[in-house]
């Protein structure tokens, strides 16, 4: 079997990566554009402290992170080591007593099926102020172990070079679809047909785009991030806990003293890849209120991130009804770093016409 799998971000990659484990023939097609939601994402894995009840999607975010010991175990042994991927814990902690109270309950109901979790603890100020010293003074914490944090960027390409290791090619292409009958066909720049018995778009933001000339309504859109990137110069932060205030921003840290704030959440902006006044203040506005410890950080970059956000939280995968041959991995919008890899070896197990380990109907696409 042949598969051009049209995508080379976090869902994209872990599909053709999975496919390649499996001996399929696979060939990555993906295009640079700039603010691809992957290479923005600030890569925390902690599925337990989020406040979203949506029980089906709830099952494929906890599912993602269980996932993550046997990926970055398999990607080691291939020899991948260098993913940005660490088990530093988390921090879940709330100006509001009683919104911290309810996080506690809600983070060990859940972590009571979860042992990769760790042992949950409530932390004193003091205590949570140790382990995340930039931190505002006087906040009790809930402390989950077993949080972790990841590059996306690294984590991505090395799924991608593990997948050319066992065997698939990869070309920076700009690709377009068209029908012959009821069949999918790919066309690359130059407009030659590629040969495939499968195709899977996992195009992030732009799937639509590649989508709309076959006749396919996707409902997924642009949800534009502004991620701003600090260092504190000569601080050891590689040890640092991933930051979970609670509200919709959020920090994390990586080895060479960066932290990592996140992020606007704007639905309207199209793909306006600019840094805007409004965006950088969000963003330093919320980092400065919960760790006024970052006051003299350097401001080294902000980050453009376009996450594909579907009309619900779930993801869209799966093959594509009336279709021969067609099938799509998208809508992951803002827990693309914590569902994508699980979700990538979902969809190639359909591809494949295995059964997956977890039920997906309600994530399938639908033709329009």
């Amino acid at each position: 079997m042949r598969v051009i799998v049209i995508g080379g971000g976090m869902f994209g990659a872990s599909t053709a990566y999975q496919l390649a484990r499996a001996g399929v023939d696979v060939t990555i097609v993906d295009h640079a554009h700039p603010g691809k939601a992957t290479l923005a994402g600030a890569g925390i894995v902690c599925p337990w402290a989020t406040r979203i009840e949506e029980p089906e999607w709830y099952e494929m975010y906890a599912a993602g992170a269980r996932f993550y010991d046997q990926l970055i175990a398999d990607l080691h042994a291939a020899g991948e080591t260098d993913l940005g991927y660490r088990k530093v814990g988390a921090l879940v902690t709330s100006t509001d007593p009683a919104e911290l109270k309810a996080a506690g309950e809600r983070i060990s109901g859940r972590v009571k099926n979860a042992p990769e979790a760790g042992d949950v603890r409530l932390l004193s100020p003091g205590e949570a102020r140790d382990k995340f010293p930039a931190l505002r003074e006087g906040l009790e914490a809930w402390f989950i172990p077993g949080g972790a944090r990841v590059d996306a960027r690294l984590l991505s390409a090395a799924m991608i070079r593990a997948a050319v290791a066992r065997g698939a090619t990869y070309r920076s292409d700009y690709v377009t679809l068209d029908m012959a009958g009821d069949r999918v066909r790919v066309r690359d720049g130059g407009g030659r047909i590629m040969t495939a018995d499968e195709v899977i778009v996992a195009a992030g933001a732009w799937a639509s785009q590649i989508l709309d000339p076959i006749g396919i309504a996707h409902p997924v859109k642009p949800q534009k991030g502004q991620i701003v990137h600090l260092r504190l110069a000569g601080v050891a932060t590689a040890q640092w806990p991933v930051l979970l205030p609670m509200t919709s921003h959020y920090m994390l840290t990586f080895d060479d003293s960066r932290v990592v704030v996140g992020a606007t959440r704007e639905d309207d902006a199209g793909f306006d890849y600019r840094v805007t006044a409004a965006g950088q203040a969000e963003v330093l506005e919320a980092a400065m209120s919960i760790a006024p410890g970052l006051v003299n950080a350097e401001i080294i970059e902000t980050r453009i991130g376009f996450r594909p956000a579907g009309p619900t939280v779930k993801p869209i995968f799966g093959r594509v009804p009336g279709i021969e041959g067609l099938s799509v991995g998208n809508g992951l919008g803002a827990g693309g770093i914590s569902i994508g890899p699980y979700a990538g070896k979902l969809l190639a197990d359909i591809v494949r016409g295995e059964t997956p380990e977890l039920p997906v109907t309600a994530y399938a696409p639908q033709r329009s």
